[in-house]
């Protein structure tokens, strides 16, 4: 079992800034993909970005590219979305999620992601 806990959301004015962070107990998060999904109101929960276990392939989905990266940092089993040039369209409720075994054609499906954090709420104000 992995257990995943979200922090760093907020509310913000949109061209800001923010950093989210998700922190792993019970195994070491080095045996995982790690991706952040999105969720906003009324809508379907959507991948952000995801990383591989080793930090060799990090992509973000096209509406958040070139705005939104993904990083991790293994030894302190912790993922980051660094989010820039925030819109109010940003707006959402923010999870990261775990899993094994993806490859090129599932990286982006939520279904495949075993865990899930309880959520970080980032609110964009216009």
């Amino acid at each position: 079992q992995v257990q995943l806990v979200e922090s760093g959301g907020e509310l913000v004015q949109a061209g800001s800034s923010l950093r989210l962070s998700c922190v792993a107990s019970g195994r070491t998060l080095s045996w995982y993909t790690m991706g952040w999904f999105r969720q906003a109101p009324g809508k379907e929960r959507e991948v952000g970005a995801f990383i591989t276990s080793s930090g060799s392939i990090a992509e973000s989905a096209d509406s958040v590219k070139g705005r939104f990266t993904i990083s991790r940092d293994n030894a302190k089993n912790t993922v980051y979305l660094q989010m820039n040039s925030l819109k109010p369209e940003d707006t959402a409720v923010y999870y990261c999620a775990a899993a094994r075994g993806l490859s090129s054609s599932t990286f982006y499906r939520r279904d495949k992601y075993d865990y899930w954090g309880q959520g970080t709420q980032v609110t964009v104000s216009s």
